[in-house]
C-alpha cells in the first residue's frame, strides 16, 4: 500500500506541472496574491459627530428670510401650560417675518420666560443655547411703524433701540399704551390662555444691576444651564410650533 500512495502522488504532481505549463503559454496570468493592503483589518470608521440639541440653521440667521403668511398662529406648550398667539403680517411685516422663521426653526424651544413682571409684561426669547445666543447677538431687523397699541395680550420684540430687535419678544399683562410712542409694535396677540400667561413664575423679579434676577449678559454666554443652576422655578418654553391652518370645507361637486 505504501508504494502505491507514493506512485499516486507522483502521478499528481507531473499532471499539475502539465496544466500549469499549458495555462502559462495560452496566456493566462495566474491569480494575484493578495496585497498587503488587503490583508490589513479594516480600520475603524470615524465617530459620528454628536448631533447638535438644535436645528443648526440657526447657527446662519442670514439664510432665514422667508417671508411669513398674511396670517398665522403659534402655539405654545410651557412648563405653565399653553396659549396661543395670532400673528397679523399687516400689523408688523418685519417682526412677523423674524418670528415666523424663528419658529420655524425651534429657536424658542427649551427658552425660559427669564423677566416676567406682573401688571406689565412677561418676556422671552434668549435661547437655551449660547452658540444660537452669538449667531443672533447682531442680527436686527428694522422697526416696523406702530399700527396697533399694547394693550393686554398683545405681543411686541424688544428692543434697545431703533433698529435693534432681534429675537427678544413680550407679551403685554397691562394696556402700556406709553410704549407705542417708544417704538414698539405689536405683531401679535394672545388668542388663547392668557390665564397660562399669567401665572408664569414671577418671584424672581428683574436682572441685575437693578435687582436679583436672571442677567441677560449670563443668559447669553451661559443659556439653559445657568437659569437651571440659579432660577429653577422659571417657567420655559417646551416647544413653539406653528399651527397648520383648518382646511377648507371642499365644496360638493
Amino acid at each position: 500500500m505504501r508504494l502505491i500512495r507514493t506512485t499516486a502522488v507522483f502521478a499528481l504532481m507531473c499532471a499539475l506541472a502539465v496544466l500549469g505549463a499549458q495555462a502559462q503559454t495560452s496566456g493566462q496570468a495566474p491569480a494575484k496574491k493578495p496585497s498587503a493592503a488587503s490583508k490589513a483589518p479594516a480600520g475603524k470608521a470615524p465617530a459620528a459627530a454628536a448631533k447638535a440639541p438644535f436645528d443648526p440653521a440657526l447657527l446662519q440667521p442670514a439664510t432665514l428670510k422667508t417671508v411669513a403668511p398674511a396670517e398665522y398662529d403659534v402655539q405654545f406648550v410651557t412648563t405653565a401650560g399653553e396659549f396661543t398667539m395670532h400673528v397679523t403680517r399687516a400689523w408688523a411685516p418685519n417682526g412677523a417675518d423674524r418670528f415666523y422663521n424663528l419658529v420655524r426653526h425651534h429657536f424658542y424651544d427649551g427658552a425660559a420666560f427669564f423677566r416676567v413682571l406682573p401688571g406689565f409684561m412677561a418676556q422671552f426669547g434668549m435661547s437655551a443655547y449660547p452658540q444660537v445666543s452669538r449667531a443672533w447677538e447682531n442680527a436686527n431687523i428694522k422697526d416696523d411703524k406702530v399700527t396697533q397699541s399694547n394693550k393686554r395680550g398683545y405681543v411686541s420684540f424688544a428692543m434697545a433701540g431703533p433698529n435693534t430687535r432681534t429675537t427678544q419678544i413680550f407679551i403685554n399683562y397691562g394696556n402700556n399704551t406709553n410704549l407705542d410712542s417708544s417704538g414698539f409694535s405689536p405683531f401679535a396677540i394672545v388668542t388663547e390662555g392668557m390665564d397660562t400667561v399669567d401665572k408664569l413664575y414671577s418671584g424672581y423679579g428683574e436682572g441685575a444691576p437693578d435687582g436679583r434676577g436672571p442677567r441677560q449678559d449670563l443668559i447669553g454666554s451661559q443659556g439653559r444651564a445657568y437659569l437651571d443652576k440659579g432660577f429653577p422655578n422659571l417657567d420655559k418654553i417646551q416647544t413653539a410650533s406653528i399651527v397648520p391652518p383648518a382646511p377648507k370645507p371642499s365644496t360638493a361637486q
